[in-house]
């Protein structure tokens, strides 16, 4: 069982804002399930795999280049984690 697993939704996105705001800064405040990570958050692509390192770490989960393209917001970033956690 990975720590995603056993991780609620709320809990991947206080998480998340966590991570966001160690690797890049980011006001916790502002780590919403609509928030999109590019204009929002102005977090940039190198930031980004900062950030999904940090994820994979912090959940044990694997977050491959192109699911990567497709996580767009807080909420897409969290769907992935809570569904590649829940699946294993």
């Amino acid at each position: 069982m990975t720590a995603a697993s056993t991780a609620t939704r709320e809990e991947l996105l206080a998480g998340l804002a966590e991570v966001l705001s160690e690797v890049a800064g980011t006001a916790p405040e502002k780590v919403v399930p609509d928030a999109t990570f590019d204009t929002d958050l102005d977090i940039d692509s190198l930031t980004m795999v900062e950030v999904v390192v940090a994820c994979e770490e912090r959940w044990d989960v694997r977050i491959p280049d192109e699911a990567l393209e497709n996580l767009r917001t807080v909420g897409s970033a969290i769907d992935f984690i809570f569904s590649s956690g829940a699946a294993q």
